[in-house]
């Protein structure tokens, strides 16, 4: 287990608590694979849970690698036991399609959000969501919608959704999604690749509308360049 309490602690103080009238949508990032984004997102989540007035959610959006429920249910003294599932989006919306689409037995089109169902958590502060992968078929892909119903809609049944987005140099999903979220953090680990990726990134981020909120080392022994110290403010 990696402890990032302080770190989160200390995201939590820069962001601060999600507004009273509306849920909080923040996305989790990182220009490459490997920087710790999946373990920055879970352990935020967490602390948000704990603090929050209304429930958390932890979205997986890496609809190719899933890995946060299974993450969750094998720290069951940090979370708790996993809850019944459930249906992942409150009116039918989601945030990916499947290209070519999936039939039933009859024929028919299987809504994409059949293919995600969500689990409670720390006596239901926390919702960890699952993508079954494992129903696609070959040639079918899971790809992010530029569509705002499924953020808008978890906004009203939550106090602050994060998103653990793929790293960028395997999608695009972090920056398909940024105009509809309320912040981006970056994540970038020590002694990580090219400097100039997390700028890159950011750039991009900020060309189709989106914010970044902020950058979190994985290792608080790291000193970051001059231009990750501007991003944080």
């Amino acid at each position: 287990m990696v402890d990032l309490t302080s770190e989160m602690a200390a995201l939590w103080a820069a962001l601060g608590p999600a507004p009273g009238h509306r849920g909080r949508v923040v996305q989790i990032a990182a220009a490459a694979t490997g920087e710790g984004v999946s373990t920055v997102a879970r352990e935020y989540a967490r602390l948000a849970a704990v603090r929050a007035r209304r429930p958390v959610w932890l979205i997986d959006a890496d609809l190719a690698q899933q890995g946060q429920m299974d993450a969750v249910a094998n720290e069951p003294d940090r979370f708790g036991r996993l809850g019944k599932a459930a249906i992942a989006t409150p009116d039918g919306s989601i945030f990916f399609a499947i290209t070519p689409r999936i039939m039933d037995r009859a024929g028919k089109p299987v809504h994409p959000a059949r293919l995600m169902s969500a689990r409670p958590c720390l006596g239901g502060r926390l919702w960890v969501t699952r993508f079954a992968a494992e129903h696609l078929r070959s040639g079918q892909r899971a790809e992010a919608v530029s569509d705002a119903r499924y953020w808008d809609a978890l906004r009203k049944h939550a106090d602050t959704v994060v998103i653990d987005a793929p790293a960028a140099d395997r999608n695009d999903m972090a920056i398909t999604l940024a105009p509809f979220v309320d912040a981006t953090v970056l994540v970038v680990a020590a002694e990580s690749g090219p400097a100039n990726e997390p700028l890159m990134l950011r750039d991009e981020i900020e060309a189709v509308g989106g914010k970044i909120a902020g950058v979190v080392v994985n290792r608080s022994t790291y000193n970051p360049p001059a231009f990750l110290k501007r991003l944080t403010g």
